[in-house]
């Protein structure tokens, strides 16, 4: 592996930036990608409040620039209502709809790295194995894998479990689209979404020009509060699911949604306060939490580990 590109302090004095020079980066390395590819180049698009960022930044310098949105039949409405209204997006469609992929491969619980070892466990590989127990390859005692110990009895749950379910729904898509086109990505994640995220970002930077399928990913030094500022700061257009945006505690907060995404992914789910994402969508949208939680048998899932997803309520038993 080649050596890393930025520190976590590089990591952190860049977080702590003014917004107004976050902007200038982005839109420097937007121009770096641009220029580099001669024009070649997409935005993912997921109609989520990071990517509509993105798109704005992108489209500010080339207003030209396509985007590129993955319809897994797994958003919420409202996010694919606004993405209707954005101009220029290529929609694009998985191969697999979403019941299939969790048929053949597994739910999506816990993270992608719990769920990764999970499924790999079960097919007998010794390394997964190993980290489940707390160990690293070869057996030995690892700080770093002991937070996988106590998801070990997932690889005796009566249901499969799987990584798989975001490659094959987003990325396999984009991939087809990238091979087709020969337009490179540029990507609205962000470093402070997840511990992998970080550690890509300290290793390739923003634009990894050397990756197997290289990407763009300019707001990684960003922040949510940093996303709600520019939303608010400029007043673009954003998916209404989010509601508004206003101060709290002296944080900007949303008085709807939190975070997007695919709304039966169950990554994350057991670390959110009451009412999580689920116990929401019951509330907001009690259809798709019907659909998911007994048609899908997502309700099963939950119930194994013990995450509630039935809305909150304040009555008081007799």
């Amino acid at each position: 592996m080649s050596e890393a590109v930025y520190t976590k302090q590089d990591l952190l004095t860049m977080q702590g930036w003014p917004l107004e020079r976050k902007i200038q980066v982005t839109q420097a390395k937007i121009l770096e990608w641009y220029y580099h590819y001669h024009g070649r180049v997409a935005v993912s698009f997921s109609g989520g409040k990071d990517s509509t960022v993105l798109l704005d930044l992108a489209r500010r310098a080339f207003p030209e620039i396509p985007a590129v949105y993955v319809d897994t039949g797994l958003e919420y409405p409202e996010i694919r209502a606004f993405v209707k209204s954005v101009p220029d997006v290529t929609w694009l469609r998985p191969e697999l709809a979403f019941p299939k992929v969790i048929a053949q491969y597994g739910y999506p619980v816990i993270s992608k790295e719990v769920a990764h070892r999970i499924y790999y466990a079960r097919k007998g590989s010794n390394w997964a194995v190993q980290n489940l127990n707390g160990c690293d390859k070869n057996g030995n005692f690892s700080q770093f894998y002991q937070r996988y110990k106590r998801w070990s009895f997932l690889v005796d749950a009566p249901f499969p479990i799987s990584a798989r379910c975001c490659d094959m729904m987003k990325k396999r898509p984009i991939h087809r689209y990238t091979q087709q086109t020969g337009n490179k990505q540029i990507i609205g994640t962000m470093a402070c979404e997840s511990m992998r995220r970080e550690r890509a970002y300290m290793q390739t930077g923003c634009n990894a020009f050397l990756k197997k399928d290289p990407t763009s990913q300019p707001m990684s030094f960003w922040t949510e509060q940093d996303v709600l500022a520019y939303l608010r700061m400029t007043g673009i257009p954003y998916a209404s699911i989010y509601g508004e945006i206003v101060e709290q505690g002296g944080k900007l907060v949303t008085t709807g949604a939190h975070r997007t995404g695919c709304m039966f992914c169950m990554f994350g789910l057991h670390l959110e306060k009451q009412p999580n994402r689920f116990q929401r969508m019951a509330l907001t949208h009690p259809r798709q939490h019907d659909f998911c939680v007994n048609a899908l048998g997502c309700g099963k899932v939950l119930d194994y580990i013990g995450v509630p997803y039935q809305p909150v309520t304040n009555e008081r038993s007799e």
